[in-house]
Order: C-alpha cells, then sequence, then structure tokens
C-alpha cells in the first residue's frame, strides 16, 4: 500500500502550521461559523410618512411637519390668454398715453413746420407780408423763346416776351405783360389756401381737449393730410386746359398787343419751376394740331414751400400709422380697462 502523503505534504498543511515550522510567530485567523447568529445591527430606517392633502403624518412618536402643496401646471393655452391679456392692457397704456400727450405735441410740431411753409409763400398769409418781388429770364436758345418777367406775389406783373412761328421762324412775334393789367398764376393762391386749410384743422383742435378714441385722431389726421395734399397738387401738377380755352382765357387779355387767334401763351407752375409755353394752332389738310415751345426758370421759395410740405405729410402719415395700430381694439376708451374690451 502506498506510504499516506498528507502529513509529508507541506503544501496541504494550513498557513499558521506552514509558519510555524519555519520560526514565524503563530497568527490564528478568526473566523466565524456560518450557522453562527448575527449580532451587528440592521441600517437605521426613516419612519414611514404618509401625504395627505400636502400634510405628511408620520409614525407615532414623530412630529408631524407640513409639506408645501405642489401647484397644477397651467395648460398651454391657459399661459398663451394670459400673456396676450397682459400684452393687450400694456398697449391699452400706451394707448391712453399715446392721446393724451403725443398726439396733441405732433400736432403742435406740426403746426410750426406749416407756419413756417407758410411765411415762405409770396402772399399774405399768417404773418407773411407777401408780395414779394423777384425777376426771372426764360429762355430758350436760339431764340426761339425769351421772356424777362417780374413775379410778384402770385402775379406776373411785367413781361417782355418774344418767339419766333413754327410756320415762319424767320418771323418773331412780341407781345408784353404790364402793371395795368397782371398775368395771375392762380395754383399759388390755390396752394396757399389749402395750406391755410390745414392749419385750421389744428387750430380747431383745443389744447386741453382728451382724445377718447383712435378714430377721432385719425379724423382730425386724415383732414390735414388731404388739405396739405391738395396744396401740393396745386403747385406739381398743373390743370391742363385745351388750346381753345387757353385762347379765349382771361389772362391772355393781359398781353399786350394781343396775339393771333391761332396762337396761345400760358404761364405755370410745375414742381420748383415757373414755366412759360408758346402754343400755335396749325391746320395740316384740314386736321387742326398744335405746336408748342417751352421755357422754364429755376424758383427757391417754390423748392422750400414743397419740402415743408413733404415734411408736414411725414410727421402725418408716421401719427397715423401709429394711432391705426390702436384702431383694432375698437372698444378702447380713456380709463377703460375692463378684459371685455380687449380681444384675444
Amino acid at each position: 500500500m502506498p506510504q499516506s502523503t498528507t502529513n509529508n505534504n507541506w503544501s496541504f498543511q494550513p498557513l499558521h502550521r506552514q509558519r510555524s515550522t519555519s520560526g514565524y510567530p503563530q497568527h490564528v485567523l478568526n473566523t466565524v461559523p456560518e450557522t453562527a447568529v448575527l449580532t451587528t445591527p440592521p441600517p437605521t430606517r426613516k419612519p414611514l410618512t404618509i401625504q395627505i392633502a400636502g400634510v405628511a403624518a408620520a409614525e407615532s412618536g414623530h412630529k408631524r411637519r407640513f409639506l408645501a402643496a405642489r401647484k397644477k401646471p397651467k395648460s398651454a393655452m391657459k399661459m398663451l390668454a394670459d400673456t396676450e391679456r397682459e400684452e393687450a392692457l400694456n398697449l391699452q397704456i400706451e394707448f391712453e398715453w399715446v392721446l393724451r400727450q403725443e398726439v396733441h405735441a405732433i400736432l403742435k410740431q406740426l403746426r410750426s413746420i406749416l407756419v413756417e411753409c407758410a411765411h415762405r409763400f409770396p402772399v399774405p398769409l399768417y404773418e407773411n407780408e407777401g408780395k414779394k418781388t423777384e425777376k426771372f429770364i426764360l429762355t430758350v436758345s436760339p431764340d426761339q423763346l425769351k421772356a424777362v418777367l417780374t413775379l410778384t406775389g402770385d402775379a406776373i406783373t411785367q413781361a417782355d416776351i418774344s418767339f419766333k412761328l413754327c410756320k415762319a421762324p424767320s418771323q418773331t412775334q412780341r407781345t408784353s405783360i404790364t402793371h395795368d393789367s397782371p398775368w395771375k398764376l392762380q395754383q399759388v393762391q390755390d396752394a396757399a389756401n389749402h395750406l391755410q386749410t390745414a392749419i385750421n384743422h389744428i387750430d380747431d383742435v383745443d389744447d386741453s381737449y382728451h382724445f377718447k378714441t383712435s378714430d377721432e385722431v385719425l379724423h382730425v389726421i386724415g383732414n390735414i393730410l388731404d388739405a396739405l395734399q391738395r396744396g401740393r397738387n396745386s403747385l406739381l401738377v398743373p390743370k391742363k386746359k385745351p388750346i381753345d380755352e387757353l385762347i379765349k382765357g382771361r389772362n391772355m387779355k393781359s398781353l399786350v398787343p394781343n396775339l393771333p387767334e391761332d396762337l396761345a401763351v400760358s404761364f405755370y407752375l410745375q414742381s420748383h419751376k415757373l414755366i412759360i409755353a408758346v402754343y400755335q394752332l396749325l391746320n395740316n389738310q384740314g386736321t387742326m394740331r398744335f405746336d408748342s415751345r417751352q421755357a422754364e426758370a429755376s424758383v427757391q421759395w417754390l423748392n422750400d414751400v414743397l419740402l415743408l410740405l413733404m415734411n408736414g405729410q411725414k410727421l402725418c402719415q408716421q401719427l397715423k400709422d401709429k394711432i391705426s395700430v390702436f384702431s383694432v381694439y375698437k372698444d378702447f376708451t380713456v380709463g377703460s380697462r375692463s378684459p371685455s374690451a380687449l380681444s384675444y
């Protein structure tokens, strides 16, 4: 029988025995039998709490503590409605301020511009003495048409006119205007009248008056804009007349000597220019037509007037656009902030 090697094989000996035989101090490992009862206490657990209506109730022996109730989240539609309501209220506050303060400030500024414009007119208007006298030379070379004239206020008080006929280029026709019978420029007086109307619309609004709705402001601004537009059009777009009406016109009687019945002279304003036009009726094989020549000169006060009128129109339009933003709230009135007046 082979000899047992259990005791001779040191690798199978417990560690403390191997070391004890080698001169090392004996170390015994403390081992715990698997059947031993655990004596380590379990971890401490917090008492169970139950939350009812925002109150946390602990087990007996523990104090009660109060918890804040959680708010129910708002729906997207509710948040949108609240935002629109806030915006509408802010818009109404701004609307009231515009009606009470800004409208009157802009009307005052507008009146200053229009009065300055009135002072540029050569006719009596808003402490403007008028009757300003200027001399102009209107010519088309080579000697086709020439007019040396004096403009006083809204009338040509003196002029020497010479022009060559279309059917007889070598023949020169001459005529003149004298102080006894001036040539009236109706466009100047029409523009001045419309400007006067625009200023009157501003003066009709008392400084202490409180506008209540946007329609009130838009009505006043609309009247002013219409008057200013008519005033500018009077200077920018001269009225067109048939040739026969020009020949029989009242101003033709101002010419000395009178012209033949197939000739007509016209003075008019267009933009910043004073223009003279000569028309001649021609019979071409039974068909009537006319030929014309014209000359022009720039007038400084016309340029100033048109610029000031345009500035006045821009200021009116800016106020009109701003008020129009509030016009969608038809129920807005000063001092009324009822939610029923707001549209969502």
